[in-house]
C-alpha cells in the first residue's frame, strides 16, 4: 500500500480527448500504436492501458518486463518491445510480446529460439535507420535481410518502421523530408523482395503535426501526445491535461532576517519571511534544478517559489504573501504549461519532468 500523502492525478477524459484529437487528423483505415514505455510516461502504464485497450490497435514499451506487466494486467493488444535483450527472448514468447529487430545478431538469435519452439508465423517487427543513427537496419541490408526473410515460416514480419530525428523541429525539415524519402525507398524494395506487405510506420507526435501528409502510412505512434503535449505551445493549447501533481503543506515556519533554509544554508532570508515544508523531493522527480526559487509551485491559485535546496523527501517554499495552513493542499505540476516553464528553468524538456515522477507517488484516476 502507497502511503504517500503527494499524489499524481491522472485525467482519463483528458487522455481520451487527446487521443481522438490526434485520431481526427488521421484517415479513418491508419492505425493508432500508443506507447506507455517509462510507466506511460510517468503516468502509470498499467491503467493507461486498460483505458486505451479498446481505443487503439497497437502499444509499445521500451523493456521485457514493461510489456509482461501489461500482460499480467489483462492487456490482450499486440505489445511492440522496442528494445529486446537477447537473454530475454523465451520470456518474450512467454507472453506473447513482438520485438523490435534491428540488427542482423538479434535476428539470427530470435530465430533460433523461435525454432527452438516450433513457432510459427511469430510476429516480429523491422527497424531500419533512416537518419537518426541509433538502432535499425540500413538500406544497404535490404536484399540479404528479405533472403533471410524468406527462408523463415517460424516468424512473420508485421511492420516495418522508422523513427524521425527531429520531428518537431520545422529548421530540420529538409533533413526530415529526406528521411522520409529514404524510408518509402527502403519499404518500396522491402515488401518487393519480401513479398508481401507489413504495416508501414514512421510518424510519433510531432510527426502526426507536422508530416502528416507525407508520411502517415499505415499506422502512427502517439506517445507524448496523449498526455497533452504538443511539439508548440500553440498545438499544446488544444491538447487537455491529463498529469497533476499534488501534495500538501506539511509545516509553516516564521523565518528571520539572516536565517538560512535547508541543506548548505542554500537560502539566506534577507527579511521575516513565511516558508512551507511540502513532503516531496528528487527521490520523488523534482530535480535539483528548480530548487532556489529556479522552480515553483501553486497554493491557492497563487506561485510559490521553492528556496533552498531541493532535499530528497521535502522542498521548502515562500508563503509569505500566500495566506494558508498546514494540511492545504498544493500544486506541484498544475498543467502542460507549468510543467513546460519547470522544464525550461531546469534547462531539460517536460519528457524528464513527468518520467522522473517517482512509483512511490501514489496514482489516483479521475475522470471530469
Amino acid at each position: 500500500m502507497n502511503n504517500h500523502i503527494t499524489k499524481l492525478e491522472i485525467n482519463l477524459n483528458s487522455l481520451e480527448f487527446n487521443l481522438n484529437y490526434f485520431k481526427s487528423k488521421l484517415k479513418s483505415t491508419t492505425k493508432t500504436l500508443a506507447v506507455v514505455k517509462a510507466f506511460g510516461y510517468g503516468s502509470s502504464a498499467v491503467e493507461v492501458s486498460k483505458f486505451l485497450a479498446d481505443k487503439v490497435s497497437y502499444f509499445a514499451v521500451a523493456y521485457l518486463d514493461e510489456g509482461i506487466a501489461l500482460r499480467k494486467a489483462g492487456i490482450i493488444n499486440p505489445i511492440l518491445v522496442l528494445h529486446p535483450v537477447i537473454s530475454n527472448f523465451e520470456k518474450l514468447i512467454e507472453y506473447q510480446l513482438e520485438p523490435n529487430i534491428y540488427s542482423f545478431k538479434l535476428l539470427n538469435s530470435f530465430l533460433a529460439c523461435a525454432e527452438k519452439f516450433s513457432l510459427n508465423n511469430y510476429p516480429i517487427h523491422i527497424k531500419f535507420n533512416t537518419g537518426l543513427n541509433r538502432l535499425g537496419f540500413d538500406k544497404k541490408d535490404v536484399s540479404k535481410l528479405t533472403e533471410l526473410l524468406k527462408l523463415q515460416t517460424s516468424i512473420k514480419v508485421t511492420s516495418i518502421f522508422s523513427h524521425i530525428a527531429a520531428s518537431e523541429d520545422l529548421n530540420e525539415r529538409n533533413f526530415t523530408l529526406n528521411q522520409i524519402s529514404n524510408f518509402k525507398a527502403i519499404s518500396n524494395e522491402f515488401i518487393e523482395k519480401l513479398g508481401y506487405a507489413p504495416i508501414k510506420h514512421m510518424l510519433n507526435t510531432s510527426g502526426i503535426i507536422n508530416y502528416n501528409a507525407e508520411a502517415q502510412f499505415d499506422m502512427v505512434r502517439l506517445g507524448i501526445g496523449l498526455y497533452g503535449f504538443g511539439n508548440d505551445d500553440k498545438e499544446t493549447s488544444k491538447l487537455k491535461n491529463v498529469l497533476t501533481l499534488k501534495s500538501i503543506i506539511s509545516q509553516i515556519h516564521t523565518v528571520h532576517k539572516g536565517d538560512s533554509i535547508g541543506y548548505n544554508r542554500a537560502y539566506i532570508a534577507t527579511k521575516t519571511i513565511k516558508s512551507a515544508t511540502i513532503p516531496i523531493g528528487h527521490a520523488d522527480g523534482i530535480s535539483r534544478q528548480l530548487g532556489n526559487k529556479k522552480g515553483y509551485i501553486y497554493i491557492n491559485d497563487k506561485k510559490a517559489p521553492i528556496i533552498g535546496n531541493v532535499c530528497m523527501d521535502m522542498i521548502m517554499i515562500d508563503i509569505t504573501n500566500i495566506e494558508c495552513e498546514e494540511g492545504d493542499e498544493v500544486i506541484i505540476y498544475k498543467n502542460q504549461s507549468h510543467i513546460e516553464d519547470l522544464a525550461k528553468n531546469a534547462n531539460t524538456i517536460s519528457y524528464e519532468l513527468i518520467t522522473a515522477i517517482s512509483q512511490r507517488i501514489k496514482r489516483v484516476l479521475i475522470k471530469s
